[in-house]
């Protein structure tokens, strides 16, 4: 089969070719801790760059004993997140005067463009936390935010 037939052939299948490629399974481990905009310790398991991820992304978080992430908030994209392990209280909404207490166990929305302020109330233990978004490349939709400006 000549270059152009072949091109002719995936050009014609390519529906099939895709549904075939969708219906693989893509494994990620995470081969080191790295740093977000925020931050905070951050494990990346799916996004566009490990696992072609077209609409969302999910990682593990780590806040250590005292910690809390820059106040942020992400233009454009929800967040979903999952405790797994310690107490949170996430300071949101302008200015962050309001304040929520999570703890392991717990599941957080948090609408496109609230800006946020996870903290972690141990001061001798981490937390950790699913983090998802509908958004492949997470990191680029993250806008660090000024309270004061909101006040």
């Amino acid at each position: 089969m000549s270059t152009q037939d072949n091109r002719t052939f995936l050009d014609s299948h390519s529906s099939e070719e895709s549904s075939q490629r969708s219906a693989e399974i893509v494994i990620v481990r995470p081969p080191a801790e790295t740093t977000s905009r925020q931050r905070l310790p951050y494990f990346v398991g799916i996004s566009e760059a490990t696992a072609g991820a077209k609409g969302i992304s999910m990682n593990l978080v780590v806040i250590p004993p005292g910690g809390a992430a820059e106040p942020h908030l992400h233009r454009g994209y929800e967040t979903a997140v999952y405790i797994l392990q310690g107490r949170i209280e996430t300071r949101y909404g302008p200015g962050l005067r309001k304040s929520v207490v999570n703890e392991a166990g717990d599941f957080l929305f948090i609408p496109q463009d609230v800006p946020h302020q996870p903290v972690n109330l141990s001061a001798t233990e981490p937390s950790r936390a699913i983090v998802a978004r509908n958004d492949p490349n997470e990191q680029e939709s993250v806008v660090l935010y000024d309270p004061a400006a909101d006040l």
